[in-house]
């Protein structure tokens, strides 16, 4: 296990909206150092190292030999393409910070795994949900056993159709079930503190095929769990843009004691326009020149853990669970047939 104790120098891998954000907020930090930003497309790579005054890599490789006093990394890359970047971190003895999922296969997932547990790194993934303070309160309440013991959970997590075919360039290579649900599947865990036994999954793939994106529209997927609950989860591409909200997020969690109803898009806050209405959304405030909100604490947090500090954030093995998971759903999607999750430790070979 790393025993950083120093404060942070931290190289953030992917300078996309993602990384940009997180380096912002690792250079706001009072106890982090950004040293380094990563990024392969160049108009990209000037902007934000520009932006802020900090040497920019094409490659992770060039970065880390530039760096050997970075301690730290967060990889930002598109969901399929943590594991390179992650191992060699790993290799030179960064603690990491991934993007949800760790990866989107099995396979990756293990080899990142298996890379820092052999390197004695620390490693977690960054589920921000758990930092949003609705679902904060609500797993406080059913950690403290006073609320009853799981029967269902339902969570319906979706996209407009911006997301697959505006936001994002590799939406042909991920899901609405690789890019949603791994924030689902994490929340339900945290809250029952049960683990997916097995899934059966159906989707329907003819609109974004359609928009020249191959990918599902639409999956939902019935969960058995280890505490003998059930889970579903619903997640979809292809909302109408004229959607209040990029995205919408409702979350049932049943026991049987009491029912908790949480709606994340609906802020309370209305904009009426001239052509649409919108709902204002508070994830990430900027106030002088300073980021606030839910990933920002996520960064925090993460920088603080690899000063020392314990903190409580979800690791790579189980990272590891929830895209094994997720890899279940599509497996599931292409047989028509339930598909167990693996259970326990997997490595890959080397």
């Amino acid at each position: 296990m790393s025993t950083t104790t120093k404060a942070p120098r931290v190289i953030v891998v992917g300078a996309g909206i993602r990384g940009s954000m997180f380096a912002r907020a690792v250079q706001q930090n009072p106890v982090a150092q950004l040293v380094a930003v990563c990024e392969p497309a160049p108009a990209v790579r000037e902007r934000v190292a520009g932006s802020l005054r900090v040497p920019g890599y094409a490659d992770v490789q060039d970065a880390l030999a530039s760096h050997p006093e970075a301690t730290a990394a967060i990889i930002a890359t598109p969901d399929f393409a943590h594991r390179e970047a992650a191992t060699a971190c790993a290799a030179a003895g960064l603690d990491l910070l991934l993007e949800k999922p760790l990866a989107t296969t099995s396979a990756d997932a293990a080899a990142i795994c298996d890379a820092t547990e052999r390197a004695g790194t620390r490693t977690y993934v960054g589920f921000e949900n758990r930092w949003n303070d609705k679902f904060v309160e609500v797993h406080r309440q059913l950690a403290s056993g006073r609320h009853g013991a799981m029967v269902a959970q339902i969570v319906n997590l979706n996209d407009t159709v911006f997301v697959p075919t505006e936001m994002l360039s590799w939406a042909a290579q991920s899901s609405p079930a690789w890019f949603l649900m791994p924030h689902s599947l994490d929340l339900a865990m945290w809250f029952s503190g049960a683990r997916p036994v097995d899934v059966f999954a159906r989707g329907v793939r003819r609109v974004l095929p359609g928009l020249g994106v191959d990918t599902w529209d639409a999956v939902t997927a019935s969960f058995s769990m280890s505490d003998g609950s059930v889970l579903v989860l619903n997640s979809q591409w292809v909302l109408p843009t004229s959607a209040p909200s990029v995205f919408d997020f409702r979350y049932e969690a049943h026991t049987d004691a009491a029912s908790y109803h949480i709606d994340i898009a609906d802020t309370g806050v209305t904009r009426y326009g001239a052509e649409r209405v919108d709902w204002l959304q508070f994830g990430v405030t900027e106030s002088r020149g300073r980021l606030a909100g839910i990933p920002i604490a996520m960064v925090d947090d993460f920088l603080a853990a690899v000063s020392g500090a314990d903190v409580d954030l979800p690791d790579a093995r189980h990272g590891q669970v929830v895209t094994d998971a997720i890899e279940a759903v599509h497996q599931s999607l292409t047989s028509s047939t339930p598909v167990a999750v693996p259970t326990g430790r997997t490595s890959v070979s080397h």
